[in-house]
C-alpha cells in the first residue's frame, strides 16, 4: 500500500528544502566574504609595510656609502711644527692647522694656484672640516710622517657627497644650489682621475654626534643603547619573573592581589612619556642622578618594561598543564621544587619571548628619554653608564630635526640600523620559542 502525500505537504517539503539550500548558500557566501575581508586586510597591511620599508630604504641606503677624495698629502713641517717644538711640547701636534694641509693637497691636484684666494676658498668647501681630526690622528700616531708626502683618503664635504650621489638637482640655477659650477667641474675632474669615489661608510657606525652630516654617526648612540638594554635586562628579568611567580603560584587570592593585578595591567597601557616624567622627578630631581646618563634611561625603561614581562611570564606559567604540578607534588616534591624544577623550565620559552619583545619595545622608545635629557650633543663615547650619552631612537629624532639635506639620508640610515636590531631581537624570540617549546 503506497503512502499518499497531499499537494500541500509536498509543497511545504519543497519550501523547506529551498530555504535550507538558500541558508547554506548564504553561509557559504558569508564565509567567502569573511575570507575576502581578511585577505584584503592582510594585503593592505603588507602594502603599507612595503611602502614604509621602501621609503626608508630608498632614502637611507646611500648613508652606508661616503664620498672620499684620495690625494697625496704633504705633511709640511712649516705648518705643523715650524719651530720644532714637538719634543718638548707634544700638544703642538694637536693644534696645528691641518685643514690648510688638506686644502693645499686638493688644490695642488686641481691646479689651483696658492695665490688664488677665491679658488682656495672654493677648494676648501670640497673637503669636510673633520679632516682636521683625521690628519691630526695620523700625525699623533706617527710623528715621523712630518715632512713627508703620503696618499690619504679625505672625507668630502656634505654638499659634495649629496651632489655626487645624485641627491642634488644639478640642472637648477647655480644660485639655487649649494655647489657651484666650478666645484662641479672639479668633482668631474677628480672622478675621471679616480681620486673621487664612494667608499663604505664605517663612520656611521663608529662616529658620534656632529654638526657636519658627513662626519655624523650613531656610535655613541649604540653604546648608550647597549648600556640601557643591559640595565633593563639585568633588572627587569629577575624582578619581573620573581613577581610573576609569586603572584601566580604563591600569593593568596584576595582583594589586595586583585588590586595589584589590575594595576599591573593598567601600567602596561600607560603612555611611555609618563614614565619619563616619573624618571625625571624620582631619579634626577630626587635621587640626584646625572642627566643624559644611560643609568637613568635604563631605570626608566625598566619600569616601563616590567609590566610587559610580568604579564608574559604569568601567561607562560598558566600555560603549563596542571598535571605537571600534580605529578611533581604526588612524587613528594615541595611547592618550591615543583615551581623551580618543573614549571619554570617548561615556561621558559614564553618568558624569554616576552622578555625579548619587552626589550625590543624599550629599544625603540624615544619620549621618556627626551624628558631625562638624553637629547644632549654627545661626541665622545661613554665609558660608564653614568657618563652623558644618547640612544639610537633619540639620535634619529635629533637628525630628523636638522635642516641640511644630507641629514635626511643619515636619519633613514639610522632607522635601518634600528630596524635591523629589532628584527634580530624578534627573530631571536621566535627561535628561542621553537627551541624550548614543548607540546602536550
Amino acid at each position: 500500500m503506497t503512502d499518499i502525500v497531499s499537494p500541500a505537504a509536498g509543497a511545504s517539503a519543497v519550501n523547506r528544502a529551498t530555504r535550507r539550500d538558500i541558508g547554506i548558500k548564504r553561509r557559504y557566501a558569508a564565509e567567502r566574504r569573511f575570507r575576502a575581508y581578511g585577505m584584503a586586510a592582510i594585503s593592505f597591511g603588507l602594502i603599507f609595510l612595503f611602502l614604509l620599508l621602501f621609503s626608508v630604504v630608498s632614502k637611507g641606503y646611500t648613508a652606508f656609502q661616503q664620498t672620499m677624495i684620495t690625494v697625496p698629502v704633504e705633511f709640511s713641517e712649516q705648518i705643523i711644527d715650524p719651530k720644532n717644538e714637538r719634543a718638548t711640547n707634544p700638544t703642538k701636534l694637536m693644534t696645528a692647522n691641518y685643514p690648510v694641509i688638506a686644502r693645499d693637497a686638493v688644490a695642488k691636484v686641481l691646479g689651483v694656484a696658492p695665490t688664488d684666494r677665491a679658488g682656495l676658498r672654493a677648494v676648501n668647501l670640497l673637503i669636510s672640516d673633520s679632516v682636521r681630526t683625521q690628519l691630526r690622528d695620523i700625525v699623533v700616531a706617527d710623528p715621523a710622517v712630518i715632512g713627508t708626502t703620503r696618499t690619504v683618503t679625505l672625507l668630502a664635504s656634505g654638499d659634495v657627497d649629496s651632489a655626487f650621489k645624485g641627491q642634488v638637482d644639478l640642472t637648477a640655477d647655480e644660485a639655487n644650489r649649494r655647489i657651484s659650477n666650478q666645484q662641479l667641474g672639479w668633482m668631474n675632474q677628480l672622478a675621471e682621475s679616480g681620486q673621487l669615489g664612494k667608499h663604505f661608510n664605517t663612520g656611521i657606525f663608529i662616529n658620534g654626534a656632529s654638526s657636519r652630516p658627513e662626519a655624523a654617526g650613531v656610535g655613541v648612540a649604540l653604546i648608550g643603547s647597549f648600556y640601557m638594554m643591559l640595565i633593563v635586562l639585568v633588572l627587569s628579568l629577575p624582578i619581573g619573573v620573581a613577581a610573576s611567580i609569586y603572584l601566580e603560584e604563591f600569593a593568596p587570592k584576595n582583594r589586595l592581589t586583585d588590586l595589584i593585578e589590575v594595576n599591573i595591567n593598567n601600567l602596561a597601557a600607560v603612555p611611555s612619556i609618563v614614565y619619563g616624567l616619573l624618571g625625571l622627578s624620582v631619579f634626577i630631581n630626587f635621587m640626584g642622578f646625572p642627566r643624559s646618563a644611560s643609568l637613568v634611561g635604563g631605570l626608566v625603561l625598566t619600569l616601563m618594561t616590567l609590566p610587559t614581562i610580568i604579564i608574559a611570564t604569568r601567561a607562560a606559567l598558566k600555560a603549563v598543564p596542571p598535571s605537571i604540578r600534580a605529578a611533581a607534588l604526588g612524587l613528594g616534591a615541595s611547592k618550591m621544587q615543583t615551581i623551580f624544577h618543573h614549571v619554570l623550565p617548561l615556561a621558559m620559552p614564553g618568558i624569554l619571548t616576552g622578555t625579548i619583545i619587552g626589550l625590543a619595545h624599550a629599544l625603540g622608545e624615544t619620549a621618556p628619554l627626551l624628558l631625562i635629557g638624553m637629547v644632549a650633543f654627545v661626541a665622545n663615547y661613554p665609558t660608564t653608564p653614568m657618563d652623558p650619552s644618547t640612544a639610537l631612537p633619540v639620535q634619529i629624532y635629533m637628525w630628523a630635526n636638522e635642516a641640511e639635506r644630507a641629514f635626511v639620508e643619515r636619519t633613514s640610515g639610522a632607522i635601518i640600523i634600528l630596524l635591523l636590531f629589532l628584527i634580530v631581537m624578534n627573530v631571536g624570540a621566535i627561535l628561542l620559542r621553537r627551541r624550548f617549546e614543548r607540546r602536550w
